[in-house]
């Protein structure tokens, strides 16, 4: 049947007589209805149930991102442990180093034995005000000693060997009145654990000449 032929029947079609139709002419209703009711399915039922996929794979890539993150952090948490941890152990290394009440005199003999071993002669031996900090006490020492540029970083030296931490600060040397001497002027610092009871400490004097 040509196309001219299949248009002619269906201008020609009773609509109010749907049985008198020819018989492809039914055959193509009952694919078009069904291609409606399949597309309107399709339209109705299908396509909310894409969109919501679509936004539950939305969802999923959100949530995956989220849990790598926090993989991540997980992964991370054993080298921060690791890390605290070394933080802690040199933190009690540097405490260890930090004299108690108790062993500040024998910290200050140290120092003037320091003194004597390198032959400097002390002219000034002076404790000064202690100075309060977050956790510790700085207890500063004004001395004044007199010898040879040498004997001077022998004392210096011999005050860093010291296993107890002490800082030679303000340094001021000076020719003295003997030729070829020279005075040594500084602020010997020590340092001891700021405990319960934080008042200062009674230090005895230094050495003698």
């Amino acid at each position: 049947m040509s196309p001219r032929e299949i248009l002619e029947q269906l201008q020609t079609l009773d609509m109010q007589n749907p049985g008198g139709w020819p018989r492809w002419v039914h055959i193509a209703a009952c694919v078009l209805a069904a291609l409606l009711i399949i597309g309107g399915g399709i339209y109705f039922f299908v396509e909310p149930e894409y969109e919501d996929l679509g936004k539950e794979k939305q969802r999923e890539v959100g949530l995956r991102q989220d849990f790598e993150g926090k993989q991540q952090k997980v992964a991370a948490l054993d080298a921060y442990k690791a890390q605290l941890e070394e933080m802690q152990h040199s933190f009690g290394d540097m405490l260890r180093q930090l004299p108690s009440k108790a062993e500040v005199a024998n910290l200050l003999t140290d120092i003037s034995q320091t003194r004597i071993a390198s032959s400097l002669l002390e002219e000034l031996f002076q404790p000064q005000a202690d100075v309060v900090k977050d956790f510790y006490v700085e207890m500063p020492n004004h001395i004044q000693v007199t010898g040879t540029y040498h004997q001077m970083g022998a004392f210096v030296s011999g005050v860093a060997a010291l296993s107890r931490i002490v800082v030679i600060d303000e340094i001021d040397i000076k020719p003295a009145e003997k030729k070829g001497v020279l005075r040594l002027s500084a602020l010997a610092k020590t340092y001891r654990y700021q405990d319960d009871a934080s008042a200062p400490v009674a230090r005895p004097p230094g050495g003698g000449k």
